[in-house]
């Protein structure tokens, strides 16, 4: 007998006759209305899940053959007739119709049509239910992985860099005033250290999705005698779900993945404004190459930089979709409810947009162009210098920092009123303020930036020691 079993209403097929206007069997006199058929149908967006959903057929298919739940001649024609979907699939020839409603079975109904009534045994001892949460959590896993190496190889890009511009004087910003000198190479190097957080944010993610659903049925479980750890292993999880509710109704690991996604965005939409601005007139740190810049339909000197606000605005697009799911799973009772069916466009497009905007961040950094001369001129600005100042008279003169900055504030006050910079003060100027500084004091950017030596400062020797530490910690699997 060709039974299908632990179905429900809403998802599981009948292992019956299987026609493309009645895939729930007996239970219904009707087929569904038009505007039925097109709110419940996913192919449109879940055909992309093929190889996971096949991989995961093929795997329990020989589980069902070892443990004796269907014939082995019925098992080897069905993975035959998997690959032979495979192929059709890939090869651009399979007709996928909305009225299969979903990949599953699209898949499952052409299988039939190549091998017959033993088709029908492949769903045994499992539901849509637990296949589309195994598909769904092999996708996604298979997506981490590529995000990863991307985002590696905009690491790469920025240490690069980096690297090359170690020792390049600019300012440092807080609430966009200039604050402090720092180099370029220190600066794109935070950039490094958010992006490994967002890395190992998607390992923690993926560590914790590899657990399979396979084999938790619609809900129950199954009174087969399936082997669950077996199909775990053979899709390369580390261990199969533990309890069958939680197995089919779980969005957990879709939730923490479209989160890393989210901070990874805001971490490339703030280095995109940066760009904005650095490559602005009124800055001109940067020039992004013509591959990464647009024109104007008006104006023919503009070089705007479209590709980093694009990659600023889409950032909105990947906290939408972390919104969104979150929103579809916040009042759902326990198991499977077919809200669950909107989870997979979310990640699917967040994962899409993402990946797209390191792409071309990855571009943007690896060409761009430092004006190392506009970042030095820019680096004395706003007496950023002036902590330098205070720092001296602490260490030299034994002076309570409050004391110190007291006396700083003075100095900037007098540079400021004569309309100078502070390194234009002479000597004579900085002991009418405090008549106990020396010559030792050094007030211009480069040396300020020289001399912030500490663990993780800005020093041009401490990010070329950083930047080759980097690369052993964020690059080592394929350069070190």
């Amino acid at each position: 007998m060709d039974e299908i079993v632990n179905g429900d209403d809403t998802k599981t097929a009948t292992g019956g006759g299987m026609g493309t206007s009645a895939m729930w069997g007996g239970r219904f006199s009707a087929g569904p209305a038009e505007i039925m058929e097109r709110i419940n149908a996913s192919i449109s967006f879940d055909k992309r899940l093929y190889k996971q959903d096949i991989a995961g057929s093929r795997a329990h298919c020989r589980m069902l053959m070892d443990t004796g739940v269907i014939p082995r001649a019925d098992g080897e024609a069905i993975l035959a007739g998997l690959v032979q979907v495979l192929q059709e699939i890939e090869t651009g020839r399979f007709v996928f119709k909305t009225a299969l409603e979903d990949i599953h079975m699209n898949v499952e109904a052409r299988l039939r049509e190549i091998i017959g009534p033993p088709a029908g045994r492949l769903h045994t001892a499992r539901s849509r239910n637990d296949q589309v949460a195994t598909d769904f959590r092999l996708w996604t896993r298979d997506a981490i992985d590529g995000l990863e190496g991307a985002l590696q190889g905009l690491q790469r890009a920025l240490i690069d860099q980096a690297e090359a511009h170690a020792d390049a004087v600019m300012p440092g910003f807080t609430h966009l005033q200039a604050a402090q000198p720092v180099t370029l190479g220190h600066h794109l190097l935070a950039y490094v250290e958010m992006v490994g957080r967002d890395r190992g944010r998607l390992r923690d993610a993926r560590a914790r999705l590899n657990e399979s659903p396979l084999g938790a049925a619609a809900l129950a479980g199954t009174g087969f005698p399936i082997d669950r750890h077996a199909t775990a292993t053979a899709l390369g999880f580390d261990r199969p779900m533990t309890n069958s509710l939680d197995a089919v109704s779980d969005r957990d690991f879709a939730l923490e993945v479209l989160s890393a996604l989210s901070i990874c965005a805001v971490h490339l939409s703030r280095l995109a404004e940066e760009l904005v601005i650095w490559t602005s007139a009124q800055f001109g740190f940067v020039r992004l190459s013509d591959r990464f810049s647009t024109g104007s339909s008006i104006m023919p000197q503009k070089r705007n930089p479209d590709a980093a606000e694009l990659v600023r605005a889409k950032t909105g697009r990947v906290v939408g979709h972390l919104n969104s799911l979150l929103m579809v799973m916040k009042g759902l009772p326990l198991a499977y409810s077919k809200d669950m069916q909107e989870d997979k466009e979310p990640v699917f497009e967040a994962v899409d947009t993402l990946a797209l905007c390191i792409a071309a961040m990855t571009g943007m950094i690896g060409d761009l162009t430092v004006n190392r001369d506009r970042l030095a001129a820019a680096a004395g600005a706003g007496f950023s210098t002036a902590t330098d100042i205070a720092d001296w008279l602490v260490r030299e003169l034994g002076m309570p920092f409050r004391d110190a900055h007291h006396v700083t504030g003075a100095v900037v006050k007098l540079a400021e009123a004569r309309g100078v910079g502070l390194e234009d003060l002479s000597l004579d100027d900085l002991r009418s303020v405090e008549p106990r500084i020396t010559g030792g004091l050094r007030l211009d950017p480069a040396g300020s930036a020289a001399g912030r030596t500490s663990f993780g400062g800005t020093a041009p020797d401490n990010v070329r020691t950083a930047c080759a530490e980097a690369r052993i910690r964020f690059l080592s699997e394929d350069e070190a």
